[in-house]
């Protein structure tokens, strides 16, 4: 009688389970962002709290408004100035077409012989046809681009309520970040050797997402969009972006737009910006992952580039943006588990 009366308890606990996620889930991205938000803090707040004798209540408060000042109010800042100025050269390009035609004649009587064998294999040399794809791929993207914006400005309510879900989650965790991870390790039916590795794992993993993969991609973003400003090259803020974005993938990353656009104008006769182009991408833009992801992240923290790749870029394609997070975080703890099962089978096989 005791076994069945307790089975009926677990079937509910996991009902309930079940059942509070699912009410949950409408605010899913809120919650991810104020937990990451409130593990990447946690030592800025830590440190708060001690120089404040222990008034947790005004560490968190203060490190909430930290967090809205560096990462918030810039964020929004970027935002619209990226929004108005995809929209504004897509409207560009809709008034004033590029003529690709041209330019790829131009790039044809540049590129080695090798190369545009190459290209007439793959049936490239219709100049129409190559043109019109462009074309196509260009003002497709920006109106993309332009239309998620008014979705944004029509969704502006509900941005705005998972925001303040977010930062009102994120004091919270701040405040009992501490508590509330020991409550939830101590409920995990799991030896505390094994709960201790996968926390550790989850925090590590986190907080190595965020300082390895967002950082570095702020820093090239930055430096390739503040190249394109000062080359005068057009919509330096949407390409330098579009570049932080890139940066996820390993190997290639911003070179997928800054490599492109330096052949371009050296094929076009500008000598000078291409050069300089070059000379910044190669040594400053693809320098910026090779030094600062090692210090930022460290050597034993990081996982195979190929398993950050598949992992971001599935975790983005299932969950949205959420899936940045996500995607790796889902990588690591199937890491972890896999390794803890193997010590488990070796120690079993010694005994």
């Amino acid at each position: 009688m005791d076994q069945f009366q307790q089975r009926v308890f677990l079937g509910f606990v996991a009902v309930a389970t079940v059942a509070m996620a699912w009410i949950a889930s409408p605010f899913y991205g809120a919650i991810l962002w104020a937990l990451t938000a409130a593990i990447v803090f946690a030592p800025a707040n830590a440190a708060l709290a001690k120089a404040l004798n222990g008034h947790r209540n005004t560490a968190a408060g203060l490190t909430l408004l930290g967090i809205i000042a560096m990462v918030i109010v810039p964020a929004g800042v970027i935002g619209s100035l990226l929004v108005e100025e995809a929209i504004g050269t897509y409207q560009d390009l809709q008034t004033q077409p590029l003529d690709i035609g041209v330019t790829l004649e131009t790039l044809r009587h540049v590129v080695p012989e090798p190369a545009l064998a190459a290209i007439d294999k793959y049936a490239l040399t219709d100049i129409d046809k190559l043109e019109e794809r462009i074309s196509a791929f260009l003002t497709s993207g920006l109106r993309i681009v332009a239309e998620q914006a008014v979705n944004i400005g029509q969704s502006a309510f509900s941005f705005v309520v998972g925001l303040s879900i977010m930062l009102y989650l994120t004091y919270f965790l701040l405040r009992d970040g501490r508590t509330i991870a020991q409550t939830v390790s101590s409920r995990i039916p799991m030896a505390p050797a094994k709960r201790r590795a996968l926390f550790e794992k989850f925090i590590t993993v986190i907080r190595a997402t965020i300082k390895g993969s967002i950082v570095v991609a702020i820093v090239q973003g930055l430096v390739g969009g503040l190249t394109f400003y000062f080359l005068d090259i057009r919509a330096p803020l949407l390409w330098g972006v579009v570049m932080g974005m890139l940066s996820l993938v390993p190997a290639i990353g911003t070179g997928l737009v800054w490599v492109p656009v330096a052949i371009y104008l050296l094929a076009t006769g500008d000598v000078a910006r291409g050069g300089a182009l070059l000379l910044v991408g190669f040594f400053i833009i693809s320098m910026v992952d090779n030094i600062l992801r090692p210090i930022l992240v460290g050597k034993d923290t990081r996982m195979p580039d190929y398993v950050v790749l598949i992992s971001t870029l599935g975790g983005i394609g299932v969950m949205g943006i959420n899936g940045f997070i996500t995607g790796p975080v889902i990588a690591a703890m199937f890491m972890a588990a896999w390794d803890i099962f193997s010590e488990d089978k070796d120690l079993a096989k010694a005994a």
